[in-house]
C-alpha cells in the first residue's frame, strides 16, 4: 500500500469519461489499456481509473496523436460512476 501511496502523491487513482467522436475499434482501444470503451449514439465513451494528472494528460495527447476528436471529458465521482462531478467541453470542431 505504501508504494500505491508513492505513484500517485498519496491519493486514491481518480475515475475519468471521455467522450471521442466516432467509433474506436480494438486496433485503436490498445492504446489505452487502462480505459474501456462503450458506445454513445455516434460517439465513444472510455471510461476508466488514472493515477495522476500527467496520465490525464498522457490520455489526452494519446487521443489528439490518432487523430481522434475528443468532444468532452470528465471526472467522475468515486461513489457514482453515472454522475460526473467536473466536465470540460472541447469545441473545436
Amino acid at each position: 500500500m505504501a508504494a500505491e501511496g508513492r505513484v500517485t502523491g498519496g491519493r486514491e487513482p481518480r475515475r475519468y469519461e471521455f467522450r471521442v467522436r466516432g467509433p474506436i475499434g480494438p486496433t485503436m482501444m490498445q492504446a489505452f489499456p487502462t480505459l474501456a470503451a462503450s458506445r454513445s449514439g455516434q460517439d465513444t465513451l472510455l471510461t476508466g481509473s488514472l493515477p495522476d494528472q500527467s496520465a490525464l494528460y498522457g490520455v489526452m495527447h494519446q487521443l489528439e496523436v490518432l487523430g481522434m476528436q475528443l468532444l468532452e471529458f470528465r471526472r467522475l465521482p468515486t461513489g457514482d460512476a453515472e454522475r460526473p462531478e467536473s466536465y470540460e467541453r472541447c469545441d473545436a470542431e
